[in-house]
């Protein structure tokens, strides 16, 4: 089910069916470095990756993370929005494969998700969270209109320290 559509991708619900993409990215060595290893090791895992993450988010909140494709239905990356815990409004997250990296798709599809976010689930305030090393993730979310906020510990398997972003609401509201 495509949830966007930009001019040169198509943003998708994630199926068991992309198992073998998701065990690709969440291996990828950027993805360790910069998002975390997930523990993502075989198809199975993959599977079970994408059912108790993207696929139960969709249930729970109406939305999560979406597989970006190319026109041609090449997956490319993810992209969508994450509730969590520790957050007190959703973020957006994204990750590409590396050969597509500097090709302008991770801005488009973030742009695409923060008009759905805006004028399809009519959410607010929107925040992102980054590893401090991580230079061009930040040059993306300050194009998209993100600012800085503060520094935060995220609680998961490891207590990284990560810069969390705001959007302001369409009203211009913090």
């Amino acid at each position: 089910m495509t949830v966007v559509k930009t001019g040169r991708l198509a943003l998708r619900r994630l199926d068991d069916g992309d198992a073998p993409f998701i065990l690709n990215l969440l291996n990828q060595p950027s993805f360790l470095e910069y998002i975390g290893d997930k523990g993502v090791r075989n198809l199975d895992q993959a599977r079970e990756y994408i059912l108790t993450g993207p696929v139960a988010s969709y249930e729970k909140h109406g939305y999560g993370l979406y597989l970006v494709e190319l026109e041609d239905g090449t997956p490319i990356g993810m992209c969508g929005l994450v509730r969590r815990d520790s957050l007190e409004h959703a973020d957006i997250g994204y990750s590409f494969l590396p050969e597509h990296w500097s090709k302008g798709y991770a801005l488009e599809a973030a742009a695409g998700i923060l008009r759905y976010a805006r004028h399809t689930l009519g959410l607010g305030k929107i925040l992102a969270i980054v590893s401090p090393g991580n230079g061009s993730s930040i040059r993306l979310l300050e194009k998209l209109g993100f600012r800085f906020e503060r520094e935060q510990f995220m609680k998961g398997d490891n207590e990284d320290l990560v810069r969390v972003y705001g959007l302001p609401d369409g009203d211009g509201r913090q």
